[in-house]
């Protein structure tokens, strides 16, 4: 799935994990205001986006990227259509690494 992302977004992640999670606990959807009954969370980008870093003070850790599977594979039953929206969730998630906010990643198509 990555080696059909753009060569652009590809050749500028530097240290960044993407793993892969059943669903978002309960307690993370409320740390994020987001109602915890609802499971439609597809992914999350957790780190230091690249506009705020600084040479000083590099990130300790890699970034991390999480796809949640089962909103996606609930929401999306039909492989093409998962396909897609994975890719999508990966774009718009690695948006936010780049330090585009949700507006600016909407603009794009992702």
């Amino acid at each position: 799935m990555l080696e059909r992302l753009p060569k652009e977004f590809l050749s500028r992640l530097h240290n960044v994990e993407i793993v892969i999670e059943k669903r978002p606990t309960k307690s993370r959807l409320k740390a994020m205001g987001l109602d915890p009954q609802q499971d439609a969370l597809y992914g999350l980008y957790e780190g230091t986006p690249l506009s705020e870093r600084s040479a000083l003070q590099p990130p300790l850790l890699p970034d991390k990227i999480t796809i949640f599977s089962e909103p996606l594979l609930r929401d999306f039953p039909d492989p093409a259509e998962l396909r897609k929206q994975i890719r999508l969730t990966l774009l718009h998630e690695i948006g936010h690494y780049f330090g585009m906010d949700e507006e600016e990643i909407e603009d794009l198509g992702y």
